[in-house]
This record gives C-alpha cells, sequence and structure tokens, in this order.
C-alpha cells in the first residue's frame, strides 16, 4: 500500500480539523446560535477522530478503513442535504464552510475508494 495515499488523507482531515476550529473561532467573533456551536464542535471532534482513524489505516487497520470509507461517503450527503435546506438554522458563511468541508471529505472518498486501496484491505477470507 502506498503510504502517500494515507499521508494525503490526513492532511485533508487536518484541513477539516483547521477549517472546523476556525469555524467555531468565527462563531465566538460574531456570535453563533446553538446549531452553529454543536455543528462546529460535532465537525471538529469528528476530525480529529478521522485524523487517528487515517493513522491506523495507514498501519494496515481494516476497521478503521472501513470507517473513513463510511464516513466519507455518508457525510457529503448530509452537508448536501444541511445546503439545500431552506430553514436549516445555519448562516450563510457556515454553509460555505460546510461546502467546503464536504468537498474535502468527497476527495477523501475518491481516495480511499480507488481500486488499489480496497485491495489493501481485503475482508477476512479473501486472498485477492
Amino acid at each position: 500500500m502506498d503510504n502517500k495515499v494515507w499521508a494525503a488523507v490526513r492532511a485533508l482531515f487536518v484541513a477539516v480539523l483547521v477549517i472546523s476550529v476556525a469555524t467555531l473561532g468565527v462563531a465566538a467573533l460574531i456570535g453563533g446560535n446553538w446549531v452553529v456551536w454543536l455543528r462546529g464542535a460535532a465537525v471538529a471532534v469528528t476530525a480529529v477522530w478521522l485524523v487517528a482513524l487515517a493513522g491506523q489505516a495507514a498501519r494496515g487497520k481494516r476497521s478503521a478503513y472501513v470507517r473513513i470509507r463510511f464516513v466519507t461517503i455518508a457525510a457529503p450527503i448530509g452537508i448536501v442535504l444541511i445546503l439545500v435546506a431552506p430553514d436549516s438554522g445555519y448562516p450563510g458563511w457556515m454553509k460555505a464552510e460546510q461546502a467546503l468541508v464536504g468537498v474535502l471529505v468527497a476527495a477523501v472518498a475518491l481516495l480511499v475508494n480507488r481500486r488499489a486501496v480496497r485491495q489493501a484491505f481485503p475482508k477476512r477470507g479473501k486472498l485477492g
């Protein structure tokens, strides 16, 4: 398995973490409703978890890889729902931030769902 893939995945997850922490900083400066604080904190905590999972997957842990695949497919779908919801409680600036996070997470999905990466994490009982 090429560790360049996992370095890129980790870098993208760190970018999500930095953006989400910056979002909390913006919320502190200009004020944010409970939805902004809850979503911002949840994304930051999730990003920390995903960075840790990326490290585990880079070391060959299949369960970490499977979790990353699931989250990187499900999260962009949830973000699209937030973006198109007419009255979600998210201000426009946070919707823009979520769109950026969605693009970064979707980029990870493209990386980890490539054939070579999937083959590096075979299901138990499969030899290739």
